[in-house]
């Protein structure tokens, strides 16, 4: 790292794992050349990650044909990538403690980019179900890790831009991997489509380990054993609140992905019959959740998580209705406030984990993604069960469901939340 100005009077952080443990540290400020390298090699890898991910979500009915599969069986090469992530989430946190962040990370974006390749070559069905689940295992890298080494590298005054721009990045990769994998599939060929996908995110990787510099705070920790981290684990599922958070993060996620992997099917079939192109267009609409995720959380702080989370909810639950309809405008704007309603609550949902957790917060964030990403894996693979015994309305009822639970679940930790700050005062 560079020796200019750009770093920050020493303060001392406390790692959210060791609550004993504490270190002197020092981090690049706002507007410094080293913040600049930082925040877009984040964004790169936050880039990478969506777009390798959900890259073949515009595909699925695709395959469905080429392949003779049904559609839940064509969602799992979106379900086991994100399957294998989510576990993978958890061990790549502790590696990073032993083995250092950057060069983590780079590893899981090339190997990432190179299994998607593999998946584009591949022949048969089935070998590009192992691709696509060796991708996710890989990518684990980067979620888990992006976080920690902005955590301790980025000032405190410049840490939620830090935050805000690799979030970003994940935002622009999922929409522009869907976008741009509908408009090639539809002009040259899927395989093509995913070897560009690959290609381009190898040249990310190599983009982001030239721009990141190394880390300059972070202290290598070797006294971690698999049984203190798995007590850390077991303190947040047995907390009071924690596990409702980390099931409204699964369960949203797993209606957000279910409409999403399966409104291509609905749209590119009768009476709608649009091209792969058009219906990947659709996928423009991350840009109004990205707005109200940003909204969002800047709402909660004034008027606590709770109303906004719930609120999150009842939006999500209205743009399910309106896919209800059977004209194309309201089902698409249905899906635009459905995806607001999402980003809303996610991003309540998350940063409250941080909130709720006491201590080791870093092990309740990788829980919460564990669950996100299960229920992006699980409940978007069953969603093809209701799609396929019951076409949309069945698909729409198990959304509903769902999210009921979801508001179930935020009144309960609202309350609790409530009572809490109650005896504090």
């Amino acid at each position: 790292m560079n020796s200019d100005s750009s770093v920050a009077t020493p303060a001392r952080i406390q790692t959210s794992s060791t609550p004993s443990h504490t270190t002197v540290v020092s981090g690049v400020r706002p507007g410094s050349a080293d913040f600049r390298r930082i925040s877009i090699a984040l964004f790169l890898a936050g880039f990478s990650t969506f777009s390798l991910l959900y890259c073949v979500q515009p595909l699925l009915p695709v395959f469905a044909s080429e392949f003779h599969v049904g559609a839940a069986q064509s969602s799992l090469a979106l379900s086991l990538s994100t399957g294998f992530l989510a576990f993978s989430i958890l061990c790549a946190g502790a590696l990073s403690e032993r083995f250092g962040r950057r060069g983590l990370i780079f590893a899981s974006m090339t190997l990432a980019a190179l299994f998607n390749v593999c998946a584009a070559l591949e022949a048969d069905w089935h070998s590009i179900l192992v691709a696509r689940a060796l991708e996710g295992l890989a990518l684990g890298g980067v979620p888990a890790v992006a976080m920690a080494y902005l955590a301790e590298e980025i000032d405190p005054r410049g840490l939620g831009l830090s935050m805000g721009l690799y979030v970003g990045g994940t935002a622009f990769g999922g929409m522009i991997g869907r976008v741009g994998m509908s408009y090639m599939s539809d002009h040259l060929s899927w395989r093509t489509a995913m070897l560009t996908i690959g290609i381009v995110d190898v040249v990310a990787a190599v983009a982001f380990v030239l721009l990141l510099p190394g880390s300059r705070n972070f202290v290598k920790r070797t006294d971690l054993t698999a049984v203190h981290h798995i007590a850390l684990w077991r303190k947040h599922l047995t907390a009071a609140t924690l596990p409702a958070v980390f099931a409204t993060g699964c369960l949203v996620m797993g209606v957000f992905v279910t409409v999403y992997n399966y409104a291509g099917f609905r749209l590119m079939a009768p009476p709608f019959d649009l091209s792969a192109t058009q219906t990947g267009l659709i996928f423009c609409s991350y840009l109004f959740g990205i707005v109200a995720a940003s909204g969002a959380g800047a709402l909660a702080d004034r008027c606590g998580r709770g109303p906004v989370l719930m609120t999150g909810v009842v939006v999500a639950a209205l743009g399910l209705a309106l896919t209800l309809m059977h004209a194309l405008v309201p089902v698409v704007l249905g899906i635009i406030v459905l995806t607001i309603g999402f980003f809303i609550t996610h991003s309540v949902a998350s940063g409250w984990v941080g909130q709720l957790a006491d201590g080791a917060k870093g092990h309740a964030t990788s829980l919460y993604l564990l669950a996100y990403y299960l229920g992006s894996s699980v409940l978007g693979s069953w969603g093809g069960w209701f799609w396929q015994n019951g076409a949309w309305p069945s698909v729409a009822g198990f959304g509903f469901a769902m999210l009921a639970v979801c508001g179930t679940l935020t009144l309960y930790v609202a309350r609790v939340h409530a009572r809490a700050n109650a005896r504090v005062r």
